[in-house]
Order: structure tokens, then C-alpha cells, then sequence
């Protein structure tokens, strides 16, 4: 089991990725959502919110509104981070949950 610092590094890398490729994504995804990561078997999260293809603002603790909500373990999501698991595989055998809307959905598919 990853620990609650190797999940807020986790997403501290894909925060960084993103930023790295804003300009590209920025061009073809319109989304400025709030975001939640619950991570189910540390029984805590992170939110932080998505703009211009960046996810900014991340810090520890849910966010119970917002707009695009995934749980997952602490383990699959380094391991999401890392290209170690496949997104679409991971929700499909429900090892990763997106409550979304579907537009939301369609966009998110874009950025990963």
C-alpha cells in the first residue's frame, strides 16, 4: 500500500506533466472543472481543480462538491501516474471510479 506522501507526490507529477503539455491541451480541451481523488484504502483525498489543461490548486482533503470525483487505491493510482496501469482497463474493471458528467467525461479522455 502506497503511503498518503507518495499519493500527494503521485499527483504532484501529474500536476507537473500537465503543466508541461498545457499548450498542446489547451488548444483541444475546454474544461475547467473542480476534482476530488479519494483514495479508498487510506481513507483520505486531494482535490484541486482543472483549467487550461492544468490541474492546479491541489491540496490535501475532499472537495464533497466537486465536478469530476475518482476513487481508486493508493497503489493504483501511483501506479496511473506512473503509465503502469491503463486508464480505460482500470475503470473498466472498476479498480478506478470517474463520477462525471459525460461531456466531462469526453474532455478528460483528451488529457490522458
Amino acid at each position: 500500500m502506497a503511503s498518503v506522501d507518495e499519493c500527494r507526490q503521485a499527483l504532484q507529477e501529474l500536476a507537473a506533466r500537465l503543466d508541461r503539455n498545457a499548450e498542446t491541451v489547451r488548444e483541444r480541451v475546454d474544461l475547467d472543472r473542480t476534482l476530488a481523488c479519494r483514495i479508498t484504502d487510506l481513507d483520505t483525498a486531494f482535490h484541486g481543480r482543472l483549467t487550461d489543461g492544468r490541474l492546479v490548486d491541489l491540496t490535501d482533503g475532499d472537495d464533497p462538491k466537486a465536478k469530476i470525483a475518482m476513487s481508486t487505491s493508493s497503489d493504483d493510482l501511483v501506479a496511473l501516474v506512473r503509465g503502469e496501469l491503463d486508464i480505460a482497463r482500470a475503470v473498466a474493471s472498476r479498480r478506478v471510479s470517474i463520477k462525471a458528467n459525460p461531456f466531462d467525461l469526453m474532455k478528460l479522455r483528451k488529457l490522458l
